[in-house]
């Protein structure tokens, strides 16, 4: 777990913001937020604005896999507010009676991308450069929302033309490893640990100095919804709620726009549904 703690900061910021906020906060609050991996860069910015705008709350973060997030949780482990990178673990902690139905809201949108090492030694130029044999392709484990995805991109490619019925079967044989999260899969790319990987697009704009990416065009590529949700035995529902609030309000979407997510406004104007939690806070 990795703690993130910040101070006061200047009225005038707090004002720029346009933050949500639930008045002063008790001395020496704190919130626990378990959030999907890939959202590390994004939520640790909000943290501070959030911070900022609330008497200097510290916020403590809990980054892994949402599979792994969602399996603590549902033993009991103590948190505030679940972030995730699917719909599908934040089901699971519905079902597991830490979240309450109805409170789940979408605020994050993402794509998939292909990233190889800068130098490239495979030469992979395409995305049929994957059934390649001997490429060494790195994915997240399918209990992970991208790995899942990833599987998902293989199993619309195959039944294309193009690609051919055997595509999914060939990339599959070329996998090297299955990671426990996104993030394992781009440093190890970006190291050359591996020829290629499957990533989200949010991720690969972290590496862009050490990796090149191939998009997944959007016919084949899923459009992964992130929700997020207080938990039902939150030491400080209130306070949990301003968060999920200042992650919907116009500060919190602006810095995941920032990081490369999809915010929810676009989202709408594209037509994603996110299984119905869209919904912008007040």
């Amino acid at each position: 777990m990795r703690r993130t703690q910040v101070g006061l900061l200047a009225a005038i910021l707090v004002v720029a913001l346009n933050a949500c906020t639930v008045g002063p906060a008790a001395p020496g609050a704190s919130l626990t937020i378990f959030a999907a991996a890939s959202l590390s860069d994004a939520f640790e910015e909000i943290a501070v604005a959030f911070a900022a705008a609330n008497d200097g709350v510290t916020i403590n973060y809990n980054f892994g896999g949402s599979q792994q997030l969602a399996a603590q949780l549902n033993e009991g482990a103590p948190a505030d507010v679940f972030a995730s990178a699917n719909s599908s673990q934040m089901r699971v902690v519905l079902e597991g009676g830490r979240v309450i139905s109805g409170t789940e809201h979408a605020f994050a949108y993402n794509r998939l991308v292909v990233v190889v090492p800068h130098d490239n030694p495979a030469k992979i130029s395409t995305l049929h450069d994957l059934a390649r044999p001997g490429v060494r392709l790195l994915l997240a484990d399918r209990a992970v929302p991208v790995g899942q995805y990833s599987l998902d991109f293989l199993a619309k490619a195959s039944v294309r033309p193009s690609f051919g019925t055997t595509y999914s079967a060939s990339v599959l044989r070329n996998v090297v490893s299955y990671e426990d999260n996104v993030r394992a899969v781009l440093t190890k790319v970006a190291l050359g640990e591996g020829d290629a990987g499957i990533v989200y697009t949010t991720d690969a704009a972290l590496e862009a100095e050490r990796i090149a990416r191939i998009d997944i065009p959007d016919e084949l590529n899923t459009v992964a919804s992130y929700p997020i949700a207080p938990i039902a035995d939150s030491a400080n529902p209130e306070l949990a709620q301003a968060f999920i609030d200042f992650v919907l309000a116009p500060a919190g979407q602006a810095i995941l726009v920032k990081y490369g997510f999809i915010d929810v406004r676009e989202a709408r104007e594209a037509g994603f549904s996110g299984g119905g939690f869209v919904r912008m806070a007040s």
